[in-house]
């Protein structure tokens, strides 16, 4: 696979730092002429961001990236597409791998490389499977283990996790003696349509013709972690796959003690009796999410996004089928398809699709709860008329 034209950059992040640091030197070994641009968060209690830039033989530059609003993350923000853009045109650089620091999240900084006209190659999430559950079931803050990205960073080590994970279309795995099947396969469940790049294998026999062409006496051929890097990135469907309406979500499986249950129903719940239930849902998978439908706010997508025994429930906008036909023209394409795909003639795209992936999952009582939350026949029967005046239960919740 030939390096694509001007500076390819590729994303490398995760919250386990040291299959993280594995990737990227994995990387640098592979592709002559990278360069590692890393923004260390640590630092910001002193007012500054330590900004390195680094090659396979060592450090290369070391600078500081003041605090923007007294923020980390915004100073690696305002400082990245610099110094991604003076790498480019020093012209030395034939792939620039961006390490981001423990808990920023990839899907932010592609966002900000692609925004500054630098093309991104590959996005990729390291982990090591062994603490895949462990960090899933981590419901403390960010800032509690001096790894907010903010003095306003209100996140958990899971749901930040989580995000990491299911936003990347590489995942680097690491070698992890610990890790055993359960482990694999949760990480399988959870990221069904990942590519999966193992850190420490040997490349393959060397390609004939397309390769990357590395000065005599001898080529060397790509691992299958740097064909990932190479391999292309589409920010904007990526960000539609994290979207409730079309997110990808992983399929029904039950494998070596691990399941996912895929809930789909076309009634809307009961906002009393879903709100009396949430602590059971949210704590009976170790990852679940989704989109779902209350009855009192019929017009309403809302998102379920549960990890680390904290669900977050919010508004996703509106149902396609409560928009009048002419704002149809404004809403992405990919989000018209996939209602399409789903389309009821009574309730549009209006419907649940919850789904809930943990080792242990009690299947049959989790879908009874899930069922015993819904319209009974009579509440359905009475119509939305009478379901806009159940008790507003989310109200306090969403902060409306």
């Amino acid at each position: 696979m030939a390096v694509p034209p001007g500076l390819p950059v590729v994303i490398v992040g995760g919250l386990h730092a040291d299959a993280r640091r594995a990737a990227v030197a994995r990387l640098l070994a592979d592709v002559p002429g990278s360069v590692v641009l890393h923004h260390d968060l640590s630092t910001a209690a002193a007012g500054t961001v330590v900004r390195t830039v680094r090659d396979a033989s060592g450090l290369l530059d070391l600078g500081e990236a003041p605090l923007v609003n007294d923020c980390a993350c915004c100073a690696l923000r305002e400082d990245l597409v610099p110094e991604l853009e003076r790498l480019r045109d020093a012209g030395a650089t034939r792939l620039a791998v961006v390490e981001l620091w423990d808990s920023v999240e990839p899907k932010a900084m592609a966002e900000v490389v692609t925004a500054g006209g630098l093309t991104v190659s590959g996005v990729i999430t390291a982990v090591d499977p062994a603490l895949v559950l462990p960090y899933l079931g981590n419901g403390d803050d960010l800032a509690d283990g001096g790894l907010a990205a903010a003095a306003t960073d209100q996140r958990t080590v899971a749901d930040t996790f989580a995000r990491q994970l299911e936003y990347a279309p590489v995942l680097a795995v690491a070698d992890s003696p610990e890790a055993d099947d359960e482990d694999r396969e949760l990480l399988a469940q959870l990221h069904p349509t990942a590519r999966l790049a193992p850190i420490g294998c040997e490349a393959p026999a060397d390609p004939a013709g397309d390769g990357l062409t590395v000065p005599a006496p001898r080529r060397r051929p790509l691992s299958s972690l740097a064909e990932a890097a190479l391999a292309g990135f589409d920010v904007e469907a990526a960000a539609a796959a994290q979207h409730p309406a079309c997110a990808l979500l992983p399929a029904e499986a039950d494998a070596h003690g691990v399941s996912t249950l895929v809930w789909s129903r076309r009634r809307p719940f009961h906002p009393e009796r879903l709100y009396a239930a949430l602590e059971d849902l949210t704590c009976a998978a170790a990852r679940s999410r989704g989109r779902f439908w209350l009855a009192d706010k019929p017009d309403t997508l809302f998102h379920w996004d549960a990890a680390g025994g904290a669900l977050c429930v919010e508004s996703a906008g509106p149902w396609l089928a409560s928009l009048p036909d002419a704002a149809w023209e404004m809403v992405p394409p990919v989000r018209r398809a996939a209602a399409a795909l789903d389309w009821h003639p009574e309730h549009g795209d209006r419907g649940q699709h919850l789904v809930f992936t943990s080792p242990g999952l009690d299947r049959d009582g989790l879908e009874r709860l899930l069922e015993s939350c819904l319209l009974t026949d009579a509440e359905y029967a009475a119509g939305r008329d009478a379901w806009q005046r159940l008790p507003h239960a989310f109200d306090t919740l969403l902060e409306v």
